[in-house]
């Protein structure tokens, strides 16, 4: 095809183009003309397969009547090779022949297309020829007038056993008229089926040439199918290729871009990383004012956010994703406190009503050997002091308006180093 398009290109300076919906339905196209001479073909050669039963069944007949026609042309030759020299002179030699020897002899003139008139005639007998003219008879070529023995055959007296009784040399005679007879009867029967066996041969021959002239069509037809479908096999695992190519690309070029616009986030905060953070610092001791710290930080012309938000700034989305399966609420306002619960230098002190944070805070560190306590605990000091000294998590619930004064140094987190051990 490409090959093609070139040329189309080069001489007549277009170029064509073929989609693959084109190429398609011209591999429809031409399986369905392939399917149509199929069957066209196989109708043609349904046609000759009867030409070939009925000239088989014709055949049939006529091998089934060879073995007789043998048997009659067989008792014709052994009859022919009876056929004496001494038994013609005996008959000549009959001044007054008896009646039997004379019906052989005028069925012998019919043969020879002689009139019966002329059995007197001693040179139709002294003919040097006659025994060789009567063995060497035509027999596949008699005339019609010639074999017109109807008066002879259906006469009881024309009989080999009743001329014989007249004449033995007449008798060998008689059989020979009897067999080429018989022979030329069923030769014409036969002869016909010959014919048609010829012709049906001849029809056959021409038929098998054109049925071997359209197989070898066919073929062509198949091999180029064949190929056309191996081209169309090819070309259809190209184009998933390519549409999987397409698709790579196409996946590339979206994360590329979401990249890009991370890389512009990225700068973004970048640029507003002093305001956003100064923001989120004062609004730990001033959390309701946020409209007041955004407006006087843009006062200043400190770069900031214009939609600054506590929890993007210093919020991890994987981290509050967790919060939120831990149990903390999802609104703006919990994930902010959550936010600065985590970023907090100081030990939060939540207000809990509901008890969300409580049970927040023991989904979120139950992993890491979350402690309890209580003031009213008896050995909330051991507790406190083992999680100070192996460093895990510590939760102290019903704080109320007072707290233990031994507290001070840790919510003050008096810490001093001594012989380079940190204590409190």
């Amino acid at each position: 095809f490409f090959f093609f398009h070139f040329r189309f290109l080069v001489e007549l300076g277009r170029t064509n183009y073929v989609t693959p919906t084109s190429y398609l339905e011209l591999i429809a196209t031409f399986y369905q003309l392939l399917t149509q001479r199929k069957d066209t073909v196989m109708k043609a050669k349904q046609r000759y397969t009867n030409g070939l039963d009925k000239l088989a069944f014709a055949e049939s007949q006529v091998c089934a009547e060879i073995p007789f026609i043998r048997f009659v042309l067989a008792e014709y030759l052994k009859l022919s090779v009876l056929l004496q020299p001494a038994d013609v002179t005996i008959v000549k030699s009959m001044k007054n022949p008896p009646s039997g020897v004379k019906l052989v002899m005028s069925a012998v003139c019919v043969m020879k297309d002689i009139k019966p008139d002329r059995i007197a005639d001693p040179k139709l007998l002294g003919d040097m020829n006659f025994l060789r003219d009567l063995k060497e008879y035509d027999k596949d070529n008699i005339p019609v007038s010639v074999i017109k023995l109807h008066e002879y055959m259906t006469n009881p007296d024309f009989d080999p056993s009743k001329v014989a009784k007249a004449s033995s040399a007449a008798e060998g005679l008689c059989k020979w008229i009897k067999a080429i007879e018989v022979y030329d009867r069923v030769a014409k029967v036969v002869a016909p089926k010959k014919q048609s066996l010829a012709e049906a041969q001849e029809s056959l021959a021409v038929t098998v040439a054109l049925l071997d002239q359209k197989r070898s069509e066919l073929k062509e037809v198949e091999d180029r199918l064949a190929s056309l479908q191996k081209t169309f096999e090819e070309k259809t695992e190209e184009k998933a290729q390519l549409e999987y190519q397409v698709d790579l690309c196409a996946k590339k070029l979206e994360r590329a871009e979401k990249l890009i616009g991370g890389l512009d986030d990225l700068q973004n905060t970048y640029d507003n990383l002093t305001g956003d953070v100064l923001i989120s610092a004062v609004a730990y001791y001033f959390l309701f004012f946020f409209f007041f710290l955004i407006t006087c930080v843009q006062s200043k012309n400190i770069p900031s956010s214009d939609d600054f938000s506590l929890s993007k700034t210093l919020g991890d989305p994987i981290k509050i994703r967790a919060w939120n399966i831990a149990g903390l609420p999802s609104d703006s306002f919990s994930i902010d406190n959550g936010v600065i619960v985590s970023n907090s230098r100081r030990w939060p002190l939540m207000i809990d009503p509901q008890g969300q944070a409580n049970r927040w805070v023991k989904n979120s560190e139950k992993d890491n050997n979350l402690s309890v306590i209580k003031l009213t605990d008896a050995d909330y000091i051991r507790t406190l002091e083992n999680c100070i000294q192996f460093g895990t998590p510590l939760l102290l619930e019903n704080v109320g308006e007072e707290l233990d004064p031994s507290l001070e140094p840790l919510l003050l987190k008096q810490i001093f180093k001594q012989g380079g051990v940190s204590h409190m």
